[in-house]
Formats: structure tokens, C-alpha cells, sequence
């Protein structure tokens, strides 16, 4: 039996006598603190003459403020502190997040009661908050919550998520899944994004001289232009696959596999163009294109083969340890800041960082779940809010542009639909297949207005064409869900009509 030790009582005398103590203590502090500040306050009529103006105006924005002539009551004094610690940028950006953060859920969670995915609400719910909405009902409370002076930490923050997020993109892409259906998946892809490129490119013929801005060459723009009216969302298609029930049928696999090949595609071709915008003429672009396509080679193979030996070392029992966490989170921004040097945008880095992450599914699921709830929760809802408060719904009530936002719309969706019908068709999908492949591959969501604002950033776009593409991203990632019922309604009533025409044999 193990020896047994007495233990002492919490009630009783022994109570009493730690209250007692613990009483005594706080007493003596209290009157030694008070002993030593009234005997140092003497040494303020000595050093409070060289306090400068400067010490003064440096107290200000953490809301201290040093009252040198008359008294002020305690009930303003506490009010100005309150104001002044408002104002704080710590304290506008965590207003900023609560805000971003609850309006998105509140978005997404009608979405989906609509039968919209999720991120369409996360869009709709920054467009809202930006000042086509919020900025022209409400222009003072605005103001305050997004003054101009905090843009900058929105841009950084939303910067960093869509590193984060574009690396669960890289994460997500399954390079052997191309393997059984290259072929047809290059095709259809590869016309999806040629056709609506070509459109892209004649459509901004005819808006380079009246919407594109001074110094930006018809060769950068009409390359965007083209950028732009071919992307396709994977993402967000990958979701609306999903909760169709779709993931395992021929059509689910096809359009997965067809998306992430045109996001491969898409993005190549977006270095391209950020090379040549960047770079400024065709010599130095090529010169950043042969630097892209070294670290690329680099990353595949000395990185990938490096990340595949520190899997094995810090794998054990099927459990991922911290380190290579660390070590995959360290390469993700190594990845993306060697990008931003380069000359083809950060976000390029972290998505290659995601695709040389060893194809271990339970690697990659670890990584997925550490990263995601923090990109998709936290992130991409700044991303949002970021993008809308750089929409002006308002611009398009000038110079006609309502009619140039109804064309565009129509040369993409145009675009993406006939490339991808006609392709997949061509290589023995069924007319229903292909044109339900087509309803997916005009979905564009996040993916657009990530190339929307680089585009923005790197000022080959205008506030007018930002918001007119805006635009065009949400209505085409909308019509998705209507579209594949649509389509799916309309050969449902085909097939009925098809067997109701069929002679019934009656039985002798």
C-alpha cells in the first residue's frame, strides 16, 4: 500500500490565517508603491521641463496625451483616450477583420441557401462593403471603418492569404491525375482558354485607346485582356462539382482534370504578361521568362526531390512533425518572395510551392488543414473586401460603359462555352457532357479577380475595366448553377419525349 500523507484542510483556521497573510501582503504593497511615487514626485518640476514637444506628439496616437496647461475633467480626459485608442490602425484593422469576417458568413450562408457556392457570398459580401454600397448609403461610417490610410495593411494582409491559399491550389493539384487523360484534357482545356483569348485580344482593339492607361503598351494590354476573358475558377468549380454529387462521375473527373490543366496553362501564359509588364520591352521580359523557367527546373528538380527526403525524415506512424511544417511554410515564402524578384508576381511562387509538395495524400491533406481554415476563414474574406473597396459600381453610369460591361460578358462566356463545347465534342463527349463541361469551365470566381488584381496593381488595367471584369467574374460564376440545371432539365425532357414517342407492344 502506498504510504498515505496527510493533507491539510482548505477550511478552518488555516483559511483564515492565508486570508489574513494574503490581506498583509496587498496592504504593504499598496503603501510602498504609494510611499515611493509620492516621494518621486518632486523629480517632476526637474524633468518636466525637458520633456520635448516631440515626446509630446509621439504620446498622441496611443491615445496619452500630456496636459500642460489647466485641468481637464476626468470624464473628457477618458473620452479622448477612448477616441484616440479608436483610432489606433491596431485598432482599425481588428474592426475591419470582425466586420469582413461576419458579413462574409452571414453572405455565404444565403448563398448557399440559394443553391450559390459559398465564395460567391465572400464576393458579394466585399462588393458590399465597398463604395458602390456601403461608401454611397453610408459615406461618414465608411469612411471611418475603411479610412485611406489603412488600405495598405488590407492589401498586405489580403497579399499574404492569397499566398497562402494559392499554395493550397498548388497543394490540391494532382499531376498524375492528368496522366489517363491528357489528351483530352490539354484539348478541350487548351481550346476553352485559345478561343476566349483570341476574343479577349480583338476586344481590346477596340478599347485600348478609350480605357487603357497612358504608357501601358496595345501589346501588355491586349495580352491581359486576353488573360482574363480565359480563366477559369478551380476552386471554385471543384466545389460546385462536389456538392452536385458530381466528383466521381466521367463529367466531374473531366472537368477537374480539364481546370486544373487550363489553371497550368493560365498561369504561364499570366507570367508571361506580368513579365512584359514588369520588364517594360521585350528584351529584359525574356530575359525574366528564361530566369522564371530556370527556377521552375529548380524547384522541380533539386526542391521536389529535397521536400520528398524531409518527408520520409520527419514522418512517423503515418504523423507529419512540426519541422517539415515549418520547413513547407519556409519554402512556400522563400518560393513566392524568389517569384516577386524574378519578375512573375509572388502568388506564381506560392502555387509552384504547392505543386512540389510530395504527392503523399497524407503530406498533403496535413498541410491542407493547418493552411486552409486560416487562408479560407480569416484571408480571402480580406481579399474580398479588398477587391471591393476598389470597385466603384458607380463608374459604369458614365461614358456607356453599362453596354461595354454587357459585351464583355457576352465574349466570355461565348468564348469559354464554344472552345469547350465544340472541343469535347470533337474528342466523343456526348452534346449534354459537352455543354455541361462548358457551364463549368465559364465559372471564374476567386481565380479572376486574383488576375484582376494583379492586373490593377501593376496598373495595366483602369478602376473602369477592374470593375467592369469585376462584374463579369461574379455574373459568370453565378450562371453556373443555373446553367447545369438548365441543361440538365432540358435533356431530362429530351430523353421523356424520346421514350414516350417509342411504340408501346401491347401484349396478345
Amino acid at each position: 500500500m502506498p504510504a498515505q500523507f496527510p493533507v491539510a484542510s482548505a477550511t478552518g483556521p488555516s483559511m483564515k490565517k492565508g486570508a489574513l497573510f494574503y490581506l498583509f501582503m496587498i496592504g504593504i504593497f499598496c503603501i510602498g508603491v504609494y510611499l515611493v511615487i509620492n516621494s518621486g514626485q518632486h523629480l517632476e518640476n526637474h524633468s518636466w521641463k525637458h520633456i520635448s514637444s516631440a515626446a509630446e506628439t509621439a504620446t498622441q496616437p496611443l491615445g496619452i496625451s500630456l496636459h500642460t496647461e489647466g485641468s481637464v475633467s476626468l470624464l473628457t480626459s477618458i473620452l479622448q483616450n477612448l477616441l484616440g485608442n479608436i483610432k489606433h490602425p491596431l485598432s482599425i484593422s481588428l474592426l475591419q477583420i470582425i466586420i469582413i469576417i461576419s458579413l462574409s458568413r452571414i453572405f455565404s450562408y444565403l448563398m448557399r441557401i440559394v443553391g450559390q457556392p459559398a465564395v460567391v457570398g465572400e464576393i458579394l459580401a466585399g462588393i458590399f462593403l465597398g463604395p458602390s454600397l456601403l461608401g454611397a448609403l453610408y459615406p461618414e461610417v465608411w469612411s471611418m471603418v475603411f479610412p485611406l490610410a489603412s488600405l495598405p495593411n488590407l492589401h498586405a494582409m489580403s497579399t499574404i492569404g492569397l499566398s497562402l491559399f494559392m499554395f493550397i491550389i498548388g497543394l490540391d493539384l494532382d499531376v498524375s491525375m492528368l496522366n489517363p487523360r491528357i489528351q483530352t484534357a490539354l484539348f478541350v482545356s487548351h481550346a476553352s482558354i485559345l478561343v476566349p483569348f483570341f476574343l479577349g485580344v480583338v476586344l481590346a482593339y477596340h478599347l485600348y485607346s478609350d480605357f487603357a492607361p497612358g504608357g501601358v503598351s496595345f501589346l501588355t494590354f491586349g495580352l491581359f485582356m486576353g488573360v482574363s476573358m480565359s480563366i477559369t475558377a478551380f476552386p471554385v468549380l471543384a466545389r460546385i462539382i462536389q456538392e452536385r454529387g458530381l466528383s466521381r462521375t466521367p463529367l466531374g473527373v473531366m472537368a477537374i482534370t480539364c481546370a486544373a490543366t487550363d489553371d497550368i496553362s493560365a498561369w504561364c501564359i499570366l507570367a508571361v504578361v506580368i513579365a512584359i509588364a514588369k520588364a517594360g520591352t521585350i528584351g529584359s521580359a525574356i530575359i525574366s521568362l528564361i530566369l522564371a523557367g530556370t527556377y521552375v527546373v529548380f524547384m522541380f528538380k533539386i526542391v521536389k526531390p529535397m521536400m520528398l527526403r524531409l518527408s520520409k525524415k520527419f514522418t512517423s506512424h503515418d504523423q507529419i512533425r512540426r519541422p517539415f511544417v515549418a520547413i513547407s511554410i519556409l519554402m512556400l515564402l522563400v518560393s513566392a518572395y524568389v517569384a516577386e524578384v524574378i519578375g512573375i508576381h509572388a502568388l506564381f511562387g506560392a502555387f509552384l510551392a504547392g505543386v512540389t509538395v510530395p504527392q503523399d495524400p497524407k503530406i498533403r491533406e496535413t498541410l491542407r488543414q493547418k493552411i486552409e481554415d486560416v487562408s479560407l476563414l480569416l484571408f480571402l474574406p480580406i481579399f474580398f473586401a479588398f477587391t471591393g473597396l476598389r470597385t466603384q459600381i458607380g463608374l459604369l453610369l458614365t461614358d456607356g460603359l453599362w453596354g461595354i460591361c454587357g459585351l464583355v460578358i457576352l465574349v466570355a462566356v461565348s468564348g469559354k462555352m464554344i472552345g469547350t463545347i465544340f472541343a469535347s465534342r470533337l474528342m466523343g463527349q456526348t452534346w449534354r457532357s459537352s455543354f455541361s463541361l462548358g457551364a463549368l469551365m465559364n465559372t471564374r470566381g476567386l481565380m479572376e479577380l486574383v488576375v484582376l488584381n494583379i492586373g490593377y496593381d501593376l496598373g495595366i488595367i483602369t478602376p473602369e475595366i477592374f470593375v467592369v471584369f469585376v462584374i463579369m467574374a461574379v455574373s459568370t460564376t453565378l450562371m453556373t448553377g443555373p446553367l447545369l440545371s438548365a441543361i440538365d432539365w432540358l435533356w431530362k425532357g429530351k430523353q421523356q419525349t424520346v421514350s414516350e414517342s417509342k411504340p408501346v407492344v401491347q401484349e396478345t
